[in-house]
């Protein structure tokens, strides 16, 4: 392991792997024969019925320990509060069943580790997942007397013992708490399934009761109408990005700080994926950020940071978060933007030939007529059809009417008026710029009309005073090509080269690089490299 990684690791990670360790101790000790010298010490004053009861317990012991060290890994304050009472007994344990000196300084040196980190441990769990992890457990204990019991009374045939009801529910009670099983001798090989049925119900409801006791907090209820209202009226003073307008959307949920910062996020397996940067005063960054870590360790839950820019960097480095490049963000200069000179050449010749075919090019104020939006509807629904796909969400708005009546739209019509491409802009809220979200088009459509289409989304821009034209994350473009990105980042430009057929990725670039934008990169901020393939599924899970 690396000095980078040793450095990485926390309290809680050394703790989890410690506590691993004291389950596989347990288990081997459990069935492993005491020392002779020992046992004469204890025998005579420890009954041999508590020593064998006590086995069984170390055995459980080491099986909860085995499953509570993800939640002493990930800081889950239930799970530091169920193994410190596992240690304590186990100490206890390991003496009453053979004197194991070595097993109980083990156990007691982890549990003085975890009282002395006792507050890193803040992760919460799901209270109704917990609740309905002790209504399991409840039930199955319930249910397992009643099994064993009426099995014992009708399949006493099957042992060497005839039980009464009263017999066969201590005799029940007795196989978890005694672990030979004094007194039970199975005739048949029924008879041993059976015995053993009753551990396994036993195992597994003990399993399942402690990984709900581990659940990360779950987001269950809509975001209440007044949190919205909040961070529209945030946004809407301090948003800076385009991104900004998509953080109104329906798919996300807000965290605010105590400074007047809003963080917009979509959460999936465990993850809130922010989009964008905080969005509030510049003096509360670094706060804001610093409060969300708190969060979301508070409902142990990771999370990531997408589409940030490159100026906020300094922040998150300085509360120890990492950065990867995914990508470079376009956009025109509307003051310099001119079909003029050679670079254009393609773009004049794509205009010339759709206005000589009889194209034009409109523009829709919102609200829009029903009847457009249901001709752009029906484009949509082809387009999507023909890419056998579906919505894109999260960083992207989609084809949704109300939220298309709050945009511009602008179509291309054929010579005999049929629309045949479309896109709505979006408008940022402080710097004068516009941007493009859905394009879409039918297949009939002729070469050169999305190059129609984007030279008139720029001249309108341009004519209506906008400072900047944002033509879109160009995904990848510009990752791993520097000796000193990271490898990571070169793995994502081998995607990039490589891997190219399925997503376009050098298409797209090569379209936007038309326009002669300038480049701004973007980047995915995480707290770990052992938390990107979550966050890589999460992100695939929010953006549909």
């Amino acid at each position: 392991m690396s000095s980078t990684r040793i450095r990485n690791f926390r309290p809680e990670h050394w703790l989890s792997i410690m506590t691993g360790f004291m389950g596989f101790i347990n288990l081997i000790s459990a069935v492993t024969p005491a020392w002779i010298e020992r046992l004469q010490l204890i025998e005579e004053i420890i009954p041999m019925q508590v020593r064998s009861g006590t086995r069984l317990g170390t055995a459980l012991a080491g099986f909860a320990l085995l499953l509570l060290a993800s939640g002493i890994w990930r800081g889950k304050r239930t799970a530091w509060l169920i193994t410190l009472i596992i240690l304590a007994l186990t100490t206890l344990g390991h003496l009453i069943k053979g004197l194991d000196f070595e097993e109980a300084a083990v156990s007691l040196l982890i549990l003085v580790g975890l009282w002395l980190y006792r507050k890193r441990f803040v992760a919460q769990s799901d209270p109704p997942t917990i609740w309905r992890g002790v209504r399991v457990l409840g039930i199955a204990l319930v249910f397992t007397l009643l099994y064993g019991t009426i099995g014992f009374a009708q399949l006493d045939r099957h042992f060497s013992v005839n039980f009464n009801l009263w017999q066969a529910a201590l005799q029940t009670i007795r196989m978890f708490t005694e672990f030979s099983n004094p007194g039970l001798i199975a005739t048949t090989r029924f008879g041993r399934y059976f015995a053993d049925s009753i551990y396994l119900i036993g195992g597994s409801t003990l399993g399942y009761a402690l990984l709900a006791l581990l659940a990360p907090v779950l987001l269950r209820y809509p975001t209440p109408a007044s949190e919205r209202e909040r961070a529209a009226a945030i946004v809407a003073s301090h948003g800076r990005t385009v991104l900004a307008r998509f953080c109104l959307f329906a798919d996300k949920k807000y965290f605010f700080s105590s400074g007047g910062t809003v963080i917009a996020y979509a959460y999936s397996n465990r993850t809130a994926l922010v989009l964008g940067d905080p969005i509030g005063p510049t003096a509360d960054l670094l706060a804001a950020v610093t409060e969300f870590q708190s969060f979301c360790a508070r409902n142990d839950w990771t999370f990531a940071f997408y589409q940030t820019l490159p100026d906020t960097l300094a922040a998150y480095h300085q509360v120890g978060l990492h950065e990867i490049k995914i990508g470079e963000e376009a956009l025109v200069d509307l003051a310099a933007f001119s079909l003029k000179g050679g670079e254009m050449k393609s773009l004049r010749t794509s205009v010339n030939k759709l206005e000589r075919l009889g194209y034009t090019c409109h523009i829709s104020q919102p609200p829009h007529e029903n009847s457009l939006l249901d001709a752009l509807d029906q484009i949509s629904h082809q387009w999507l059809t023909e890419r056998k796909g579906q919505e894109m969400k999260f960083s992207l708005g989609w084809f949704d009417r109300d939220y298309l009546n709050t945009t511009l739209i602008q179509y291309v019509t054929d010579a005999n008026g049929k629309i045949v491409a479309f896109s709505n802009l979006v408008e940022e809220y402080q710097n004068r710029e516009l941007a493009v979200d859905l394009m879409r088009h039918t297949h009939e459509m002729p070469a050169g009309t999305m190059d129609y289409l984007f030279v008139n989304l720029l001249l309108e821009a341009q004519q209506r005073g906008y400072q900047t034209f944002n033509l879109g994350l160009s995904g990848l473009a510009g990752v791993g090509e520097s000796k000193e990105d990271t490898a990571v980042e070169r793995a994502m430009h081998f995607i990039y080269t490589k891997v190219n057929t399925s997503y376009n990725f050098k298409g797209l670039h090569s379209f936007k690089e038309k326009f002669a934008p300038h480049w701004s990169p973007r980047y995915l901020i995480y707290p770990n490299l052992t938390h990107l393939p979550v966050i890589a599924l999460a992100l695939n899970d929010v953006s549909g």
